[in-house]
């Protein structure tokens, strides 16, 4: 697992990493909703290879209609932690930091520390803001990351997307996430928090999957 270092005081919520957490759904950070989804989105190391490199190109972000602006990779030394794994046991990292990496418009692949600020709406709500990555995965059978908010957000959470790959050969598509409001109307209306998480996580799928799988 590549993991970036970053000071905990940059995002805007405590329970930094909470997204990989087992018992999440029963137990989300204080005044959170949880949400978790996974799908399958095909099968063999050709697509999980194709659906890795777009993961990490911010191909789910881009997907859902939001706007990448200044994107900034870590300062300073990065740092290679533990993952984790199904049942949350740490397990040794299984590379080193890798030399940046950019896609074919200049924009550096995700990266552990790197800040990004976003823009966009979903079904008439705001989705923009600006987040960190808390931790970046790249491993033989399972790429993925998350984010954290770090203000400008109208909820506070964390959000994380992770493909694995399983030894029966097929690939899964999971996100989860908690967000819990900021904004005043969100917090008056927490069904809106709840809409915008589906809206969210139903546009992410249709940018990694080709073939739009039904929800397990």
């Amino acid at each position: 697992m590549r993991r970036g270092t970053f000071r905990d005081g940059t995002v805007d919520y405590a329970a930094v990493g909470a997204t990989q957490a087992p018992d999440l759904m029963q137990y989300p950070p204080e005044r959170s909703a949880p949400a978790e989804e996974s799908w399958r989105i095909g099968s063999g190391e050709a697509r999980f290879a194709g659906a890795g490199e777009a993961l990490l190109s911010w191909a789910a972000q881009r997907g859902a209609g939001l706007t990448l602006k200044d994107v900034r990779p870590a300062s300073g030394p990065m740092y290679s932690g533990v993952s984790f794994d199904a049942e949350g046991n740490p397990t040794a990292p299984s590379r080193t930091e890798a030399d940046q990496r950019f896609d074919a418009d200049g924009t550096p692949f995700v990266a552990g520390g790197t800040t990004i600020r976003v823009e966009g709406r979903v079904s008439g709500l705001n989705a923009g803001g600006e987040l960190r990555v808390i931790f970046a995965i790249e491993e033989p059978r399972r790429i993925g990351f998350a984010l954290g908010t770090m203000g400008g957000s109208v909820v506070s959470g964390e959000e994380s997307f992770v493909l694995d790959w399983h030894e029966n050969d097929e690939v899964w598509f999971t996100v989860r996430a908690f967000d819990a409001p900021v904004a005043m109307m969100y917090r008056m209306l927490p069904a809106l928090v709840r809409r915008r998480r589906r809206e969210l996580f139903t546009r992410y799928l249709r940018a990694i999957s080709p073939l739009y799988t039904t929800p397990a």
